[in-house]
């Protein structure tokens, strides 16, 4: 009996091995980064949790920015692997206030993977890089053997500049701001998620995968004053709102009727028990502006296609905190975080 111990069976905070809930955009994939890689490459306290980086580069700032991407399946309602490798990182770039240029691309194929498969990806890449103004300069190719790649992974880096005498970034966010919401939430997620479990509902539900560039430029083509800008991808708007306000150590309030959720996606979320708000999305993006700027932003946004249902969603409260809280359709109010574990497991 001297040898007994009481531990518990499933630690909390500690993993000696990585989990898939270490790439769900939650709280164990943040602390990945920050115990991890942030420590290891010496980046510095002063670096912001961002898209991408802002470097000084005479005569003017560029922003450079990775991603990888492993969705399966590989093709989906709305999108598919390319044009989310080209959406994803391109966004990137544009949440940072950049003007992408130019874009690299590697590809990690699986031996036995259909050369028309390949091929179809290719020319997605292709369209949606024309149509996000980008060009796809270099890249690299690996072939690995049958059963060790699950098809097809893709890695992305783009390179942007910025413009404008602008700086965005969840430093900038102040108490007062209002919060803009470019449109529905949670389609990416649920269409990846219908395909791969062979889920039929009353209507197909489509990803929102698109460039954002547009919408955005509108913003600041408008002369609003924009604080920060997020995409909400993995780990959904919640996930990002959460970064943002510990970032900033700002509160912030989030109103659930402002929140549009498709009646078939909340339906497909209610049978598989997913929250909308955490579900991830390839085309939508949150917007911090000044209260002078809000119906300026607003206007701007709405006369963009991916912009047409933009609403204000919420508002930065005080210093202190950096607590998201959400104000329920009933009435009640409620603590918004990230979630500990994956929700759902390769959607980008």
């Amino acid at each position: 009996m001297d040898d007994f111990r009481l531990t518990c069976p499933i630690p909390i905070q500690q993993y000696p091995h990585v989990t898939l809930a270490h790439g769900g955009g939650g709280r164990l994939m943040h602390q990945l980064i920050e115990k991890m890689f942030a420590s290891a490459f010496d980046v510095g306290k002063e670096r912001e949790r961002h898209d991408g980086a802002t470097l000084d580069l005479p005569p003017g700032r560029a922003v450079v920015t990775t991603d990888s991407f492993v969705v399966r399946p590989l093709f989906f309602p709305g999108g598919d692997i390319g044009k989310l490798a080209v959406c994803g990182t391109v966004n990137d770039l544009i949440m940072c206030g950049a003007r992408p240029l130019f874009l690299t691309a590697g590809f990690i194929i699986e031996e036995g993977l259909p050369m028309e498969t390949l091929w179809a990806v290719v020319v997605s890449m292709q369209k949606a890089a024309e149509e996000a103004d980008v060009r796809i300069v270099t890249g690299d190719t690996k072939v690995v053997d049958k059963g060790k790649g699950d098809g097809l992974f893709i890695n992305t880096s783009g390179l942007g500049v910025v413009e404008r005498n602008l700086s965005v970034g969840p430093s900038e966010v102040r108490p007062g701001d209002v919060i803009l919401l470019n449109g529905d939430i949670a389609r990416h997620g649920m269409a990846v998620m219908a395909v791969r479990e062979g889920l039929a509902f009353e209507s197909r539900i489509d990803s929102d995968c698109a460039p954002l560039a547009g919408a955005v430029f509108s913003m600041l083509d408008s002369g609003a004053d924009i604080h920060c800008m997020r995409d909400c991808t993995r780990g959904g708007l919640a996930s990002v709102l959460v970064e943002i306000a510990e970032s900033s150590g700002c509160a912030i309030r989030i109103e659930e009727r402002r929140i549009s959720v498709r009646d078939d996606v909340r339906g497909a979320c209610e049978i598989l028990g997913f929250d909308p708000l955490y579900v991830a999305n390839e085309g939508r993006f949150v917007t911090f502006v000044p209260r002078a700027s809000s119906d300026r932003a607003l206007a701007a946004l709405r006369k963009h296609p991916l912009g047409r249902e933009a609403s204000i969603i919420g508002e930065v409260g005080a210093r202190g905190t950096g607590l998201v809280t959400l104000t329920t359709s009933i009435g009640s109010s409620r603590i918004v975080d990230m979630l500990s574990g994956e929700q759902l497991p390769r959607i980008c």
